[in-house]
């Protein structure tokens, strides 16, 4: 059998004897001289190389919490505040640290956010405790995902970096064709067990703009009537990372996973609330399975328009170099509002890193699974 991903990930002194052979660096040194979080900067290590993922088994930390979640939003402590953002999807908690919950507490936030899509935690030390610990975290709530193509924290491929600043306009050449930046998205959604929970977290943000948007797709779906519905949990479609591999290749990047594609339900059941969600995003979709192409292509744009469009199931959240958001990739998706000028050195560097764990196999309405 080949190795897992948690397997094959080098060790720190493995990625030191990598970093000698061919480590790229995404950023001009001289801009970031005086910079704090220069051990976050994106590189691409272009040496080594991963097989696809393997099944593996995988159990929800909600499945562990009191419904209630009395340890996360019970406490009898002034200085927690918890605010939902919408009446749909996304909370936001200030008053208590990611680094310290416990695990109680972390069961309890890992239901939280199959319930409300996103959390937002505000006030947080998160980026100061150091790769390890921030491993740590992530680890909690399944196995890291190694991203296929994108850059990188040095010493930690399980790290995606975000980073867009005028030294590296990589990300806004993606859609230089396009009216807008915006892209909604669920995080690599063509693996055969699709992301969890991700976790954000960003070390330098522009002074305004910059903001990350969500939708619910527990919601997105409910608006839909009751005959489109029934069509659609019948269905799956095909979400594919070929495109992106070959766009990475076109600009020069490095693929260290090559591409797959999986047919995924259109409609999944969350594991833990048993919530039924859309499972489709502009981003990786690219087809219904079993549909002639103009049927399909109608279903997608229809689903896309609704997803993009449906303000009132979106929340938006501004971000500062003190926040952290967590989303449950199986019933959103988001995208990042790129609205500043990147070429304006007092306004143009948006950087963090993205923390992605592997979640279940998608199985759909009366058991509908994934095929690959």
């Amino acid at each position: 059998m080949a190795p897992s991903v948690a397997e094959i990930t080098p060790s720190a002194a493995e990625l030191g004897d990598i970093a000698k052979l061919k480590l790229n660096r995404a950023f001009d040194a001289e801009q970031h001289a005086t910079y704090a979080y220069t051990r976050y900067l994106p590189v691409y290590d272009e040496e080594t190389k991963f097989p696809p993922t393997e099944p593996f088994d995988f159990v929800d930390r909600g499945l562990a919490a009191d419904k209630a979640k009395p340890h996360l939003l019970g406490l009898d402590d002034p200085n927690v505040k918890v605010t939902k953002l919408t009446p749909r999807v996304g909370t936001e908690i200030s008053g208590l640290q990611l680094s310290e919950l416990s695990d109680v507490q972390k069961d309890e936030l890992a239901l939280l956010l199959a319930e409300r899509g996103v959390v937002v935690f505000r006030g947080q030390n998160f980026k100061d405790i150091g790769v390890e610990r921030q491993k740590e975290f992530g680890r909690y709530f399944g196995r890291l995902h190694v991203h296929p193509v994108g850059a990188h924290v040095e010493g930690a491929l399980e790290f995606h970096n975000i980073y867009l600043g005028p030294d590296n306009l990589s990300r806004l050449q993606f859609r230089s064709d396009q009216l807008s930046t915006t892209g909604y998205h669920s995080d690599v959604s063509y693996e055969h067990q699709t992301p969890g929970i991700t976790l954000l977290t960003l070390l330098a943000v522009p002074e305004t703009g910059g903001d990350t948007a969500w939708v619910s797709q527990v919601a997105a779906y409910e608006r839909l009537s009751e005959p489109i519905k029934k069509l659609l949990e019948g269905l799956r479609a095909e979400h594919s990372g070929f495109p992106q591999a070959e766009n990475a290749r076109r600009h020069g990047k490095f693929v260290r996973r090559e591409p797959v594609r999986s047919e995924h339900p259109i409609v999944r059941v969350h594991p833990v609330t048993g919530e039924k969600a859309l499972f489709v995003n502009p981003g990786f979709t690219k087809r219904i399975v079993g549909l002639k192409r103009e049927e399909s292509d109608a279903i997608l744009q229809l689903l896309f328009h609704h997803i993009s469009q449906s303000q009132d199931v979106q929340v938006r959240v501004k971000w500062d170099d003190q926040t952290v958001t967590l989303w449950d990739n199986r019933v959103t998706a988001h995208t990042a509002i790129s609205d500043y000028d990147v070429r304006q050195e007092a306004e143009g560097l948006r950087h963090g890193f993205r923390i992605t764990t592997l979640g279940e196999q998608p199985v759909g309405v009366d058991g509908l699974e994934s095929v690959w």
